[in-house]
């Protein structure tokens, strides 16, 4: 029996809201800053409303000034170790090597990726950091001294579209914007999106999940107490994604079964693609004599 040729695949995540039941700031940053979650996230807004300014460099400006204001350190290892605060929704922890183990019973050799406008140093704090193949997420820029003095990306819900190219193409870099613009092959770009499960929770993740979903990848909804299931259900019905779960990741409930369905197809659509490949070689060859 012939060994199966393995196939990488693609899971990408929003974090907060999808991996985790809030945003990861409220896990220990607001409370160090003596605020509340509603406060911060309440000047957060009035601030990007006051300049017309996009919300996400107004989030980290805020954590920058809150931060100095209330002698809170800002080196990158106390954005660490709030991160190792963070919550995360039931099954999370077990999910990557449940869904590894079993994407290898199909050829499958899966990759994680995280797609989020969270803080990327917060989520190299959690227990989870080690699964993933690469973080896209909003940074800071640090001196001398390992201290944040500007923001170094900013992510908000239409440049996270750029990063499913980036992986779509094998591109690790967030600086590069050469090679992306590249033309490459869609059967020479190493993680077609038919062979990319998009994961996130709500009206942010919508360009990314229309990306995917548009390019013949699957897009999944996930909602937990905070997110309504109408809103999910209403995301289907506009055809922005495939499939809407609750956010609890354990063995045998609605989003592992979907996935595992999900891997069989890709899978499956590949083994088929290949074999009428391979007749339709063997028939231009014939042809031909």
């Amino acid at each position: 029996m012939a060994t199966k040729e393995y196939i990488d695949v693609a899971l990408v995540y929003d974090f907060d809201g999808t991996l985790s039941p809030g945003n990861m700031q409220e896990f220990g940053f607001v409370q160090a800053i003596g605020k509340d979650s509603e406060a911060f996230w309440t000047k957060t807004n009035e601030l990007a409303m006051k300049n017309d300014a996009d919300g996400i460099l107004c989030y980290m400006y805020l954590m920058m000034e809150e931060a100095r204001a209330n002698n809170v350190s800002l080196r990158r290892e106390s954005f660490v170790k709030f991160g190792s605060k963070i919550k995360l929704f039931k099954g999370v922890e077990q999910w990557f090597e449940m869904i590894n183990k079993y994407g290898k019973t199909l050829g499958l050799n899966i990759k994680h990726y995280v797609n989020s406008s969270g803080l990327k140093e917060m989520i190299e704090g959690t227990s989870i950091a080690k699964n993933f193949e690469r973080i896209y997420a909003c940074s800071f820029l640090y001196n001398v001294d390992d201290v944040a003095y500007w923001p170094a990306v900013a992510v908000n819900y239409t440049t996270k579209t750029q990063f499913l190219f980036k992986i779509n193409k094998g591109i690790k870099e967030v600086s590069d914007n050469t090679i992306i613009n590249k033309y490459l092959a869609q059967e020479d770009r190493p993680m077609p999106f038919e062979r990319m499960i998009y994961f996130g929770d709500g009206d942010t993740d919508i360009p990314s999940m229309k990306v995917v979903k548009e390019h013949g990848g699957h897009a999944i909804a996930v909602y937990g107490k905070r997110q309504k299931r109408s809103t999910a259900m209403r995301l289907i019905k506009e055809g922005r994604v495939n499939f809407a779960c609750t956010a609890d990741y354990s063995e045998g409930k609605d989003i592992h079964n979907v996935v595992k369905t999900i891997l069989q197809k890709i899978r499956a659509d590949y083994d088929f693609q290949k074999l009428l490949d391979n007749h339709q070689e063997e028939a231009g060859k014939e042809v031909s004599l």
